[in-house]
């Protein structure tokens, strides 16, 4: 028995990345069969293999994108079916990142094995132990606290009962945790548009779901380590936060500029109420689908730069999708360096070493790819505007699920693209870049230099 949980683990060390993309696949595949029952549909017909096998994809992949009404098409059993998807790749996605992050860690040893204390060399049971429950604390009180507020705002603001104003409350806290951005209005969240109580309430949860597990933890942890006077918080963390700062105030004002007279989008509002939405907006844009208006209406310029935040996404060992914010920073402080003639990337006072560098410009790099395929892809299959597909090809690959509306018009070949390009979005960047720092090794040798010309 003993030898069977040691292969287990083997396996697990030699190709985490696998293990993790295996994992995923069977529990796309386990909703897929039961969104496919009679029961799960509000008529009580069967569900074709792709809309079962999207909205599989979308809630495991915490995406939240759309070929159905999820309020009327589905029934509470299948309703049931997508929260618990949801909740178990977001948690899936923070424990697997977490992990992840600890064994491709600088302080913890590049070949380390997932073992028991008296096996391993570094990362073993208690670590995993303090990241499961760490993960599972922290979600259970965000989403129970963000639960709570909307239950009451619905209950004693919109005369809900208190049984649906408890269930609405909970499946819109976990899927704005989770940001996986599933609704039960056909609108999203429209017709609370004005609301604050739940708007923000939704947006913070968003945010806090997308900055990472790591972070969340860290600044739990501020004021022991402050008493213990230890640094109070890292360059992940310090990086995470001001990015996240800086892209969620620096779209508000974007987005409120290009869209202040638009009368399909913020023209409509109040000032208050038009840099509410646009805040809303500009949080939910780089982690999560949920919208306060129309999307369509958008202008092009608006939507150009909703696409460039969803690319760039969230923190690390979050349920936030793209590239990354930190992987963002590393190239700007890369591009920075080179601007200026500098044999280093600094940020905040720390250099950045440069595999770490090539492991940034290789994720963008090949996210940029894939992106750029898979619109390719997507116009062949499809009459819809440029913009629109790329929109949408962004949002799938971003796993944020905002969406202009085409979705549910789309032919099932443009669907099944989506539906790889969630998959791909959701688990490439993280098994991506764990599989390069754990293959790294050290050449015995070195080759003649040359140098091409650039540009």
């Amino acid at each position: 028995m003993d030898e069977r949980v040691r292969a287990r683990r083997r396996v697990f060390t030699a190709h985490p990345a696998r293990t993790v993309v295996l994992a995923f696949a069977l529990v796309i595949l386990l909703g897929t069969a039961l969104l496919s029952l009679p029961v799960a549909s509000e008529d009580g017909r069967t569900t074709g293999f792709v809309t079962s096998l999207f909205t599989s994809t979308s809630a495991v992949c915490v995406t939240g994108l759309t070929v159905v009404d999820t309020g009327t098409y589905w029934s509470g059993f299948g309703e049931g079916v997508i929260l618990a998807l949801l909740q178990i790749g977001g948690f899936g996605i923070m424990t697997m990142a977490s992990l992840l992050a600890l064994l491709v860690s600088g302080r913890l040893r590049m070949r380390m094995q997932l073992t028991t204390q008296a096996e391993a060399k570094g990362l073993g049971m208690a670590e995993v132990r303090r990241v499961l429950l760490g993960v599972a604390g922290t979600t259970l009180a965000v989403e129970l606290t963000a639960a709570t507020i909307l239950a009451l705002r619905l209950t004693f603001g919109y005369d809900e009962s208190p049984g649906r104003a408890a269930y609405l409350g909970t499946f819109h806290a976990v899927s704005a945790f989770t940001n996986g951005s599933f609704g039960l209005h056909a609108d999203s969240l429209t017709r609370y548009a004005t609301d604050p109580w739940v708007t923000l309430t939704v947006a913070f949860t968003i945010i806090l779901g997308g900055i990472g597990f790591p972070v969340i933890l860290e600044l739990l942890r501020h004021r022991r380590r402050r008493a213990q006077g230890r640094p109070n918080w890292s360059l992940n963390t310090k990086l995470t936060l001001v990015a996240t700062a800086v892209l969620l105030f620096g779209g508000t004002l974007l987005i409120c500029l290009l869209e202040w007279t638009n009368s399909g989008t913020l023209g409509a509002f109040s000032t208050p109420q038009k840099v509410l939405n646009g805040f809303f907006v500009s949080a939910a844009s780089r982690t999560a689908g949920f919208n306060t208006f129309d999307v369509g209406s958008l202008h092009p310029a608006t939507l150009l730069l909703i696409s460039i935040l969803m690319f760039i996404g969230g923190g690390s060992a979050g349920t936030a999708g793209g590239i990354k914010v930190t992987t963002f920073a590393v190239l700007a402080a890369a591009m920075s360096a080179e601007v200026r003639g500098e044999n280093h990337a600094v940020i905040m006072r720390r250099r950045l070493t440069p595999d770490l560098v090539r492991q940034a410009l290789t994720v963008a790099l090949l996210s940029v790819g894939v992106v750029v395929a898979s619109v390719l892809a997507l116009l062949t299959v499809t009459e819809e505007r440029m913009e629109a597909v790329l929109f949408e090809a962004v949002s799938a690959f971003s796993t944020t699920g905002m969406s202009t509306g085409i979705t549910p018009d789309l032919p099932e070949s443009a669907r099944l693209i989506l539906i790889l390009l969630m998959f791909v979005g959701r688990l490439g960047p993280i098994t991506l870049v764990s599989a390069l720092a754990l293959r790294e090794r050290t050449r015995r040798y070195q080759l003649p230099e040359e140098r091409p010309v650039i540009g």
